[in-house]
């Protein structure tokens, strides 16, 4: 009887393709079938189950081999049609489906293959000195054309060896100085922020710092919700903010230790012990408050778009960002907090970085009005003089704006003029509308001129 060509075998096909491509992949998600129905409902008289299974191992064994980590999801008949009710039914939408319920990792993923958790590559150790293994992490660093350094970074703290980061970073400050143990401890609070942890590819925590108004402050966790709901978040994101507001010092205290923790709680879906509270009257004197959050990555290769392609797709280009999706999220992102700031009479959210950069943010933000802080200092020394004309009365301040431009007109509470100003563009540390932020922190702000 002729023996089956490999040619010919979709099994062997696979694991040939797999371990093609197993070098350019850090994670890989796999679809399983647990009856012949689901197959069929997935991929109709594509695959029978027999070779759907044999295929998911193979290929599984491969990506194991290679140090590919293995995501299995299991395919559930409801879930499917349910997704496909909102799209074309093609090929290339059956196989994109991704039940972000239902994703496994580890040895859950590989016992729902059939594999042994004893098949996954196991994890680093580390010897009990911390100094040896200082010495290389030293070492890596002061290669930069070595990949070693993330990766052992990585494998460290995925032990909880902080004892040797820790260690690596007090050699380094004896041997080369401050400075340089600076840059290794901020290169550490980066590697801290993200990890290919949880059911998704990646995990990072994120800030969203926001410039509060004076007096009563914000929702936070209705804000958070307006963002998640805006339509300024990529397909592949998934977002979750914690309600509370937090303290942009208190966060920058945070040792990279501390904040892998706080994004292992979450992940987990636990009160991160390490957090601090959000103090009020911090945030009331900084006027900055960040919310601070879990976001998670879901464009995981799947495997089945990678079979029916024949191999990975290509690399995006330097101007991948620059695309229409891209910029209708920008312009999305833009409209949400235009109404925030109208609908919270000053508040302005910065953008939504990685944690690392809140400081970041929030300086930059200040530098650019900085810029113009003159025109500021003109409105308050403006103000200044209408309160003494009004001889102790207290006063008042309307807004309006001329096309690009900010009047001011300032009022006795009983309704008398004392005086007016128009500040160009030019002239304003933000933009005319985003300038009641600002104002009303010195003087109060009225809809409507008094006595009227």
């Amino acid at each position: 009887m002729p023996q089956p060509n490999d040619q010919d075998d979709p099994v062997s096909q696979a694991a040939e393709l797999a371990r093609d491509i197993a070098p350019d992949l850090d994670a890989i998600l796999i679809t399983h079938y647990s009856d012949a129905e689901t197959l069929d409902t997935f991929r109709p008289g594509e695959a029978d189950l027999r070779t759907a299974v044999a295929v998911n191992r193979a290929v599984a064994r491969e990506m194991l081999e290679a140090g590919v980590d293995v995501l299995v999801q299991r395919a559930d008949k409801a879930a499917f049609r349910r997704w496909m009710s909102e799209r074309d039914d093609t090929q290339a939408n059956r196989r994109a489906w991704i039940d972000r319920r239902r994703v496994l990792r580890g040895s859950a993923a590989l016992e729902l293959l059939g594999l042994k958790a004893s098949d996954a590559p196991k994890p680093e150790t580390f010897g009990k000195a911390p100094g040896p293994i200082a010495d290389q992490l030293l070492d890596a660093f002061g290669d930069e054309d070595s990949g070693d350094f993330d990766d052992l970074v990585q494998a460290l703290m995925a032990a909880g060896r902080t004892d040797v980061l820790d260690l690596a970073i007090r050699k380094l400050q004896e041997r080369d100085g401050e400075e340089a143990a600076g840059d290794l401890n901020w290169v550490l609070l980066v590697a801290a922020e993200g990890a290919p942890i949880g059911p998704s590819g990646w995990a990072e925590l994120v800030g969203l710092a926001v410039a509060l108004p004076a007096g009563d402050l914000p929702d936070g966790e209705t804000l958070g919700q307006g963002l998640i709901a805006s339509g300024a978040l990529a397909d592949n994101e998934e977002l979750h903010l914690l309600p509370g507001w937090r303290s942009p010092d208190a966060l920058a205290e945070l040792s990279f230790a501390a904040v892998r923790r706080v994004l292992l709680d979450l992940v987990a879906g636990k009160p991160p012990r390490d957090l601090p509270p959000g103090d009020t009257d911090e945030l009331a004197r900084r006027g900055f408050g960040v919310l601070l959050g879990l976001r998670t990555d879901w464009a995981i290769p799947v495997w089945e778009e990678i079979a029916a392609a024949g191999g990975l797709p290509d690399e995006p280009g330097e101007d991948a960002e620059d695309t229409p999706e891209a910029a209708r999220r920008a312009a999305r992102f833009d409209q949400w907090r235009s109404r925030v700031f109208e609908e919270s009479e000053g508040c302005v959210p910065l953008d939504l970085v990685a944690f690392s950069q809140v400081a970041n943010e929030i300086a930059d933000f200040l530098a650019e009005a900085g810029e113009q802080m003159g025109g500021l200092d003109e409105i308050r020394e403006f103000v200044a003089t209408c309160r003494r004309e009004a001889g102790g009365e207290a006063v008042v301040c309307h807004l309006g704006i001329i096309a690009d431009a900010l009047e001011l007109s300032v009022y006795t509470e009983a309704g008398q003029l004392l005086d007016r100003l128009t500040m160009p563009a030019g002239r304003l540390p933000l933009a005319a509308e985003e300038m009641p932020g600002l104002i009303g922190g010195f003087v109060r702000l009225v809809q409507h001129r008094p006595g009227v």
